[in-house]
């Protein structure tokens, strides 16, 4: 038997192919359209933000969210113009995605460890680099909600309102996941959302910025196209062009900010007005897989028992697997690969250990919960179309 991450590109896979087929038949246009506005309103109410703003992948939506951070700076401190660089704190345990765009956008990243039994980043993980002497102050959390889980947000936010540090959350691979006090992807200012095959939902490639602040939505869409301000609102057009006195002739090709081309077409609008009907049925799924391979799994001495007692709902992307050497965590993922079971390690590990990074980084920090993460532990898939007989599978894995 092959079990692999992935089983399907959507939920409700055949009938998603033939009411697309017949959507490209009948679409007017293609590029970027009234079906991505209508995803967006979705949801942005899904989520139960203000603003949905949507892209050509999750990847986008960390660059497209950096760049409009840097873009509103620019407006209020010029001395970004002049070098110097923002505190960009970043969870340690990460995808790289999620620091690229940290470095592109001229930020200096600074990471902060996590916990491994949580996956996460914590706010005594956040303590410990705002009380470290050894690190600059940051302005900037850009924290990850890795593979489903989260970190204690509310305790995290609470301690960023203290210490003056705007928080914004990749909540990539956690759509759905909850704790007591709300939705991951809604602790921070803004939040960004991947709807690449492998997520809790699927527009092929896809991702989203969701955020409360409108001056930031309206940044978001120019950063998505060009800098220009052909997407947004009339009056907030008119308001772009009296504040740098542009004419509307002039307005076709004037470009405010720096910004890229990183806009879905209708294909990827159509594919989440779809698959966003099948979100909770998804969420539901996964959740179920996670707590029946759960049970195994605690029961094996060989694994670092993980703590999720802090989230309600657990829309767990992949199955965690912690090992408490790396010794064990090679032997493991051998007893899958031999059952037929895709691995992979845990994402990026610890990010300072990326070439990219070292290349373009020269500040190393101590970050020994991403260390540990990056050699003990790996995952396996949670598709919420495997069968009774793949899961039994995986759990089979799981047995000392």
């Amino acid at each position: 038997m092959k079990i692999p991450l992935v089983k399907s590109a959507f939920s409700h896979e055949q009938e998603t192919k033939q009411a697309l087929a017949d959507f490209i038949v009948d679409a007017p246009i293609l590029s970027m359209g009234e079906k991505c506005f209508e995803f967006e309103r979705q949801f942005a109410d899904k989520q139960g933000r203000k603003e949905c703003v949507l892209y050509n992948s999750g990847s986008s939506a960390n660059l497209a969210l950096l760049q409009a951070l840097r873009n509103l700076h620019e407006i209020e401190w010029n001395d970004w113009l002049h070098g110097d660089k923002l505190n960009m704190g970043y969870s340690a345990c990460t995808f790289a995605t999620n620091v690229m765009p940290i470095i592109q956008c001229g930020m200096n990243p600074i990471p902060v460890d996590v916990t491994p039994n949580t996956l996460n980043t914590m706010s005594d993980n956040l303590a410990h680099t705002v009380f470290d002497t050894d690190h600059a102050g940051l302005e900037y959390l850009f924290i990850t909600n890795l593979l489903g889980f989260s970190g204690d947000l509310p305790a995290i936010v609470e301690l960023c309102k203290e210490e003056q540090i705007h928080l914004i959350e990749d909540n990539c691979e956690s759509i759905g996941t909850e704790l007591p006090t709300g939705k991951t992807g809604n602790f921070g200012e803004a939040s960004t959302f991947s709807f690449f095959v492998a997520h809790q939902m699927s527009t092929i490639e896809g991702g989203a910025v969701c955020t409360d602040n409108l001056e930031l939505a309206e940044m978001l869409r120019l950063v998505r196209a060009h800098g220009w301000d052909r997407n947004l609102p009339s009056a907030d057009q008119m308001h772009l062009r009296a504040r740098n006195n542009i004419s509307d002739f002039m307005a076709h090709y004037t470009f405010y900010y720096s910004a890229y081309n990183i806009r879905p077409t209708e294909i990827t609008g159509f594919l989440g007005i779809e698959q966003l009907k099948y979100l909770d049925e998804n969420v539901s799924r996964r959740e179920e897989n996670y707590h029946l391979v759960r049970d195994v799994y605690d029961e094996n001495p060989d694994f670092i028992t993980i703590d999720d007692a802090h989230l309600s709902k657990i829309s767990a992307f992949a199955i965690p697997i912690i090992c408490n050497t790396t010794e064990l965590r090679d032997a493991y993922v051998k007893k899958f690969t031999d059952l037929g079971v895709d691995t992979r390690p845990l994402i990026g590990g610890n990010m300072q250990n990326q070439p990219f990074y070292r290349r373009n980084v020269p500040m190393q920090y101590h970050t020994p919960g991403a260390d540990f993460l990056e050699k003990c532990a790996f995952y396996v898939g949670n598709s919420p179309d495997y069968t009774t007989d793949e899961l039994l599978v995986i759990t089979q894995g799981m047995m000392k």
